[in-house]
């Protein structure tokens, strides 16, 4: 199948491949673009060069590309999943990989250690009660960095090509100028995201773990079934 993917502009590099090794092709569509608040990105390299936290959660792929040149020596490091994990990488950072790929897992991930640690967050400029939440009540001290901005390109998504949409948001599906249409597949990346469309709508005949592959492997199980039926 074509399938179009909303992604932040820079964030799609790898997915033409990973979509192609589940035999689809795939192209980006941009709900969102990201405004870097580099005051703010200053202010956590600083406050990570002083020894302010015992651990640093990245909770996608771009903060992690944002702040790891920064970042020249660190604490105990987690990543929410693989792209995350090779952005921190790329840039000689040792890190931990959430077997997850929700920020729900971060806190069960840690057990006791979170137990009166300071936890640096660097995210994006959109609310997460639960994550600062679960980790307060864990006994954590969290401390959030918004480092860039999600804001809308308000440009309709091209989906002329596309035989499936993929949502990777719950932001990038309420943002998004999009028309459905009868023959379009419509996905959700994970129960987050499937909940959002939902509430606006919208019902995902895919819903993912969380991940890419496992939207794909997820939509070709789908894909046979309809053919048993047929």
């Amino acid at each position: 199948m074509k399938i179009a993917v909303t992604r932040l502009a820079g964030k799609e590099v790898r997915d033409a491949a990973r979509c192609a090794a589940f035999g689809h092709a795939c192209y980006s569509v941009h709900p969102l673009r990201s405004e870097i608040q580099t005051e703010v990105v200053s202010a956590f390299a600083e406050a990570v060069e002083r020894g302010e936290f015992d651990c640093i959660f990245f909770t996608s792929a771009l903060p992690a590309k944002i702040l790891a040149p920064h970042l020249k020596k660190t604490p105990r490091v987690i990543a929410i999943g693989p792209e995350t994990a090779r952005e921190l990488e790329r840039c000689g950072i040792a890190c931990e990989t959430l077997p997850g790929f929700y920020s729900r897992d971060f806190v069960p991930f840690l057990g006791d250690w979170i137990k009166g640690k300071k936890i640096g967050l660097p995210r994006a400029d959109v609310p997460n009660a639960p994550l600062i939440d679960a980790i307060a009540h864990a006994g954590g001290i969290p401390r959030e960095f918004r480092c860039y901005r999600l804001v809308p390109t308000n440009e309709p998504l091209d989906l002329d090509k596309a035989e499936a949409i993929l949502f990777t948001s719950a932001m990038s599906y309420k943002k998004a100028i999009w028309t459905p249409r009868p023959d379009l597949l419509v996905m959700a990346i994970g129960d987050m995201t499937a909940e959002a469309m939902m509430c606006g709508g919208t019902l995902p005949a895919i819903v993912g773990d969380g991940s890419l592959e496992g939207t794909l492997a997820t939509l070709n199980e789908y894909r046979g079934k309809i053919r048993i039926i047929r």
